[in-house]
């Protein structure tokens, strides 16, 4: 694993990585959008093409793991990126949306930056050093009831057995409705977990997600000393493929009340 010093090095090139795509969203006008499955959309994939071709002129030795077209020398150390995490927000002119980009080496995220370019926000982390918004270093919310927290949800599944997550989605939503303060669902797991790093909410549930959609969120979530799982309570992974994010001081209590038979 890279040292410290590389990887800070290596936050430089993310954040050269993540102004390309910033610059290209905000040139391009209004985007071309594509069908890519099920009630799910693809904007132009130049984004990831410039950034893909970016990060390997700077780091060649280091794969890429991208949402629209896949992987190249996935080995031991990879970039991962999401170009637009919320698609369909951009689409509708909804301003939540992210680019989110990870380094991930032995499938654990060690540098990472997500930018939401309609909001001006950013973020960063350096595994070991902390999370950072342009505020300065962040730290989870120190919420100590469920009852007084502001969790918010991933969407809702589309595609291949939609029907039978969203049921499970939607028993969670009633028992969380029936105990937690107020529910959000933003449409990006990349936004749900640098708000759960920011303190602007307390928990993030999301049941469906791949690595390019929390790599850069869950390593700048747990820098903010946050606690990520899957919902079963194990610690997240790169294989996980459900995530809960959350202040350490509701962490029993929620994970609790996801259990399905609580």
């Amino acid at each position: 694993m890279a040292p410290a010093t590389g990887r800070q090095a290596l936050l430089a090139i993310a954040e050269n990585a993540i102004s390309l795509a910033r610059d290209h969203i905000s040139r391009a006008g209004p985007l071309a959008v594509h069908d890519k499955g099920d009630r799910d959309r693809v904007t132009d994939i130049g984004i990831e093409r410039a950034v893909r071709a970016y990060l390997h002129e700077q780091t060649p030795d280091i794969g890429f793991l991208g949402e629209e077209e896949g992987s190249t020398d996935v080995g031991r150390s990879m970039w991962t990126l999401d170009p637009i995490d919320g698609t369909s927000n951009l689409v509708h002119g909804v301003p939540l949306y992210a680019v989110s980009l990870a380094l991930v080496v032995d499938e654990r995220p060690v540098v990472a930056v997500i930018d939401l370019p309609a909001l001006h926000m950013h973020y960063t982390a350096v595994s070991g050093a902390g999370a950072y918004s342009a505020h300065g270093r962040m730290s989870a919310s120190v919420t100590t009831s469920l009852a007084d927290s502001f969790v918010s949800l991933g969407d809702y599944a589309v595609g291949t057995d939609a029907e039978d997550k969203n049921r499970d989605q939607m028993a969670i939503t009633t028992r969380l409705a029936d105990r937690v303060e107020r529910i959000r669902m933003f449409g990006s797991a990349a936004i749900d977990l640098a708000w759960v790093a920011e303190g602007r909410t307390d928990a993030t549930v999301i049941l469906s997600n791949n690595p390019w959609d929390t790599a850069a969120g869950i390593l700048i979530a747990t820098e903010a000393r946050a606690l990520a799982t899957d919902i079963t309570g194990q610690p997240h992974s790169f294989q996980s493929t459900t995530t809960v994010a959350t202040t350490p001081e509701i962490a029993d209590e929620l994970l609790h009340l996801l259990d399905a038979n609580p």
